[in-house]
């Protein structure tokens, strides 16, 4: 079998095909050409079979129990803690927005919805403090890659999903990454507050006060502890707890907090049910597009390739770093994960990189690429809030992504950053 979908594949997306479209019609054009037809029965059972699976019941439901939490406003009570307890410093307010991408990625799992969320709220209050849009909606991009990477993580579920690793475990490796993200970004951005002079966004917080703004968030910050506390208690498996984060999303808006009435749940769910069908259709194409990847041996000629350049692991890891941040500026995430992880895992957990550490390694990579240009989603997001060019708000990136691409630097050469804590709770 030749190599032919690989590059029709290539072509479709250049030519501006869905990711879901030209994953199905480029082995389908290739098997015609080099006349085995008689594997279309086998693409398309795979099609099934990748969304007929009971691990990936948790995406719907963590989409779902984000939707929720956004819509009743569960969003402004982080917000509100967030500048209750750092508001005062100097740039306090970009400060802010970063705790709270910290702590809504513990809810949503999505840098997308991150982004939306949270720059409705910041980038035009940070404009009304002082500080121009542009880096207004960079700090906002910057931040909202913190979504996928602490957990719940929708992009290491689908991962786990189809390289066959703990969902727990990666959970778990994907924490500390995903904190020192957001310290690496509080750092810089300190530091240009002091260069740049950006204001103060508030007076400081009595504790009382504090303690009024906890009270309100409190709801919302026990979700990722009620969630993480039963995956790793192996009191409900990830999607169960996937299950209960929807029921107590809809408990916390519409029967505890009130910010959701039950007839503006139907809305919330066809969003839901709408985004749900898109990701599990873009898995189950994913699905077979790895399986032609695994019988035409692509994986095994790009090992090779590779292997032939270097055999020092620590170059091999540098170049897949390389490559992997190229490839998230034109791919987005989730398909990158799909594609590209059958054919880049088998080679790195033969040359002995535990599969754990690997995928935290791919999952903040192609993360990352979401803020990147050109074709960074997260990155469109912030522009269309902020009305800002997305080439101005990239070149306010930069410093933000220069920290991004040290942490993941750090957590290659230095696996210990990631493992320890899934080795701790046995997962490693």
């Amino acid at each position: 079998m030749s190599f032919a979908y690989f590059w029709i594949f290539i072509f479709l997306l250049a030519a501006s095909m869905p990711v879901v479209f030209a994953l199905l019609v480029g082995p389908g054009l290739s098997l015609a050409f080099d006349g085995e037809q008689v594997f279309f029965k086998t693409l398309l059972s795979r099609l099934y079979n990748g969304m007929d699976s009971f691990p990936l019941m948790a995406l719907p439901f963590f989409i779902l129990a984000g939707q929720i939490m956004n819509s009743g406003g569960i969003t402004r009570s982080i917000v509100g803690f967030s500048q209750s307890m750092i508001g005062h410093v100097r740039g306090g307010l970009a400060q802010v927005n970063i705790i709270s991408s910290l702590l809504f990625a513990g809810l949503s799992g999505s840098a997308v919805a991150d982004a939306s969320a949270l720059g409705k709220i910041f980038i035009p209050a940070m404009h009304e403090n002082g500080y121009s849009r542009p880096f207004s909606a960079a700090i906002t991009a910057a931040s909202a890659v913190i979504g996928p990477i602490i957990p719940p993580s929708g992009i290491m579920i689908l991962y786990a999903f189809i390289m066959n690793v703990s969902v727990a475990g990666l959970f778990a490796a994907g924490l500390v990454p995903g904190l020192l993200i957001a310290c690496g970004l509080m750092m810089m951005t300190g530091y240009l507050a002091r260069k740049h002079g950006y204001p103060v966004a508030n007076r400081r917080a009595t504790w009382p006060e504090r303690g009024v703004a906890l009270r309100s968030a409190l709801p919302a910050l026990l979700t990722p502890v009620i969630l993480l506390g039963g995956i790793l208690g192996g009191v409900f498996t990830p999607t169960e707890a996937a299950a209960v984060a929807a029921v107590y999303a809809i408990l916390i808006s519409v029967f505890y907090l009130r910010t959701l009435e039950l007839k503006a749940l139907f809305p919330v769910f066809v969003s839901s049910v709408v985004q749900s069908g898109i990701v599990l259709l873009l898995v189950g194409a994913s699905v077979s597009f790895a399986w032609i990847i695994t019988v035409s041996g692509l994986a095994n000629t790009v090992a090779d390739g590779m292997a032939s350049v270097s055999d020092n692991i620590l170059v091999l890891l540098f170049l897949l770093n390389i490559f992997l941040l190229l490839i998230g500026m034109f791919l987005d995430a989730g398909p990158a994960v799909l594609v590209l992880g059958p054919v880049l895992g088998p080679m790195f957990i033969g040359l002995g990189i535990d599969p754990l550490h690997f995928a935290v390694v791919m999952c903040v990579n192609v993360t990352v690429g979401l803020a990147t240009p050109p074709m960074g989603l997260v990155l469109f997001v912030s522009a269309a809030v902020s009305r800002e060019r997305v080439e101005t708000i990239a070149l306010h990136m930069l410093p933000f992504l220069l920290v991004e691409i040290l942490v993941i630097f750090l957590i290659t050469y230095f696996p210990v950053l990631s493992l320890a804590l899934p080795r701790w709770l046995g997962f490693a």
